[in-house]
């Protein structure tokens, strides 16, 4: 009896002991819980295992755990930018090519940059009235050249030709300063040889001095307004271009200025006056400025083509008066001679 009580004894005491220790540690762990609150906590690391099969498992939840409650609206978001932006750049794609497109190429852009750009782009924005202009010059541009050919084509030293024709007619022989006069070109030859014709017919004709002179002169001031007017010829084209090119410039930039100004009027307010009138102003000068070269030109040349003719019908005057003495003073020697042979013969008494 005495060793099975002690037993029990014994038995029972390590059951208590063991329940104090139990309530010890209970009441230590409810006593940390507040201390040990921490603001997050990480994901739980999966622990290394052997087995391949085990190794996928802690993987799969991690990737779960992972994803917040809101992944999936992020994943719908983020899949409908992706979708907006590829529909962007789809039509930003289409937007360049269809600008490329419409750009022109070949003779259409070479025409297109011909009208924008250069002299036809300025016609082109001038007006209407560049266009008259333009016709002007081109036609004062011919008439120039056609009158410097004509010009320079005739003879100005004939002083040379005029002595020799005067020296035949003081021998009497008219025909053959007629045959050198022909044999030249230029007004000068022309007008002495209109009037050494002149003086051939009265002669044969039986006219008297008197008669005779007076047929060569008008026969020379007739032919010699032939002659200034074939030298003058398309001149007063070029004094009209002169004149009228300008105007038309001038009456180019009047209708410009008027359409600048009703612009002004049509968008008062909605733009700056400077910037609303500065583009048709300086698109109505334009009109000016052609009239201008187009008009000046031709105005020097009127006028040099103008002192040339002048120097021209001086030397045909200067021929014509010398003809003339010539004329004179032949028929005056012939008069002489037949008066001297008409005197009676005189008799000697011895």
């Amino acid at each position: 009896m005495t060793l099975a009580s002690l037993l029990l004894t014994l038995a029972l005491a390590g059951q208590v002991d063991d329940i104090l220790n139990d309530e010890a540690s209970a009441q230590k762990n409810k006593g940390a819980k507040p201390a040990a609150t921490a603001p997050a906590t990480p994901a739980p690391v999966a622990p290394k295992v052997n087995d391949p099969a085990l190794a996928t498992e802690p993987t799969a939840d991690a990737a779960a755990a992972a994803k917040a409650p809101g992944g999936k609206g992020d994943d719908k978001k983020a899949e409908g930018k992706a979708g907006d932006a590829e529909p962007e750049e789809g039509s930003k794609g289409e937007g360049d090519d269809k600008e490329k497109s419409d750009e022109p190429t070949g003779t259409a852009k070479l025409f297109n940059d011909l009208t924008k750009t250069g002299a036809l782009g300025y016609m082109i924005e001038g007006g209407i009235f560049m266009w008259p202009i333009l016709f002007l010059g081109i036609l004062a541009f011919g008439v120039i050249i056609e009158r410097y050919r004509a010009l320079l084509m005739l003879n100005t030293k004939d002083e040379a030709l005029r002595s020799q024709v005067l020296k035949l007619m003081q021998s009497d022989k008219i025909e053959d300063a007629l045959e050198l006069v022909e044999r030249h070109k230029g007004p000068v030859p022309a007008i002495l040889g209109a009037g050494l014709r002149k003086y051939l017919i009265a002669r044969r004709l039986g006219y008297d001095p008197a008669k005779i002179e007076e047929q060569v002169t008008k026969g020379m001031d007739e032919y010699s307004v032939h002659i200034v007017a074939a030298m003058e010829k398309h001149l007063p084209i070029l004094a009209t271009v002169a004149s009228a090119a300008p105007m038309l410039g001038f009456l180019g930039t009047v209708s410009g200025m008027v359409s600048s100004f009703a612009e002004i009027v049509a968008t008062m307010g909605e733009k700056n006056i400077v910037e609303a009138a500065a583009g048709g102003i300086m698109v109505s000068l334009l009109t000016t400025v052609l009239g201008l070269i187009v008009g000046i030109p031709a105005f020097v040349a009127f006028n040099y083509f103008t002192s040339t003719i002048n120097g021209f019908v001086l030397d045909v005057q200067e021929s014509a008066a010398e003809l003339i003495e010539a004329v004179t003073f032949q028929l005056a020697l012939a008069g002489r001679e037949s008066d001297v042979a008409e005197l009676p013969p005189v008799t000697t008494h011895r």
